[in-house]
């Protein structure tokens, strides 16, 4: 048989598909993998996490801050008051095995967060909110709460994949453990876990003054006036955010018989 050569059809290595339409599909399949590699690493990392003993996790993060958080004065008297509370409310978990120490958050959003190694922020924009002690109180013993059932380790794992991924993308060859609070922020826990840390914080704010008067009374302000949207916004982005979470704590209130009438305590500054 004779080889008779021809010239190949026009357009034979040409797609019929639109460049962009490939290009979306492309960065989207690729988006894709990276977002499911980060998750399989998240839930590795946290499982992983979850069983290191209490002591290690305190040895590693025992002076250990997030790189970008800024911290008030160490004379800040609403640094001794509030690590005063951590204290005595601590003190009614007979076996905790931290040793809880308070940073103030210069920042104006309000917010609180359990961090590893028992460090324990809050903002300067939750304690401008607060109008006693005892709606603090809660506010410490709800995080107290997720020390307790070591939730902030999801944190811990999140934040050390974010910046890996960082790491990797950006070519930055800074170590994985220098760890932000947006990285440690970006986290939800569950419904379930939320609510425990609720009725641990509730617990430990009846067993340290015999009543729960007011305990979540910063809730029910945000949720009554309009002009603190932001401020329940920026709280309910790393806590519930549920409407009848009020409700959920009256109930709980009532179910295990713990007052709601009683004298409240100023805060001290």
């Amino acid at each position: 048989m004779r080889f008779v050569p021809r010239q190949p059809r026009e357009g034979i290595n040409v797609s019929d598909t639109h460049p962009l339409v490939e290009a979306g599909t492309l960065i989207v399949g690729l988006t894709a993998i990276f977002a499911l590699i980060a998750l399989a690493l998240i839930f590795f990392v946290e499982i992983a996490l979850y069983f290191i003993p209490v002591e290690k996790e305190v040895a590693l993060f025992e002076d250990w801050l997030p790189e970008d958080l800024v911290t008030v004065s160490p004379n800040d008297n609403r640094l001794d008051q509030t690590q005063i509370l951590v204290d005595r409310l601590a003190f009614h978990w007979g076996d905790a095995p931290y040793q809880f120490r308070v940073e103030i958050d210069d920042s104006d959003v309000a917010n609180a967060m359990a961090l590893p190694g028992g460090l324990i922020v809050v903002t300067e924009g939750l304690l401008d909110q607060v109008e006693s002690e005892n709606e603090l109180a809660f506010v410490l013993g709800h995080e107290l709460g997720h020390f307790r059932n070591r939730d902030h380790l999801r944190a811990l794992g999140r934040g050390i994949v974010l910046s890996m991924f960082f790491a990797v993308t950006t070519g930055n060859g800074e170590s994985s453990l220098g760890i932000k609070v947006a990285d440690l922020t970006l986290r939800g826990f569950s419904r379930k876990q939320e609510a425990s840390a609720d009725e641990f914080g509730l617990q430990l704010v009846y067993t340290h003054y015999g009543h729960v008067n007011e305990a979540w009374r910063l809730f029910e302000r945000w949720d009554d006036r309009d002009h603190a949207l932001l401020d329940f916004a920026s709280y309910a982005s790393t806590h519930p955010d549920s409407g009848d979470r009020v409700e959920d704590l009256a109930a709980l209130a009532q179910r295990q018989g713990w007052p709601i009438a009683g004298s409240l305590t100023e805060v001290k500054w």
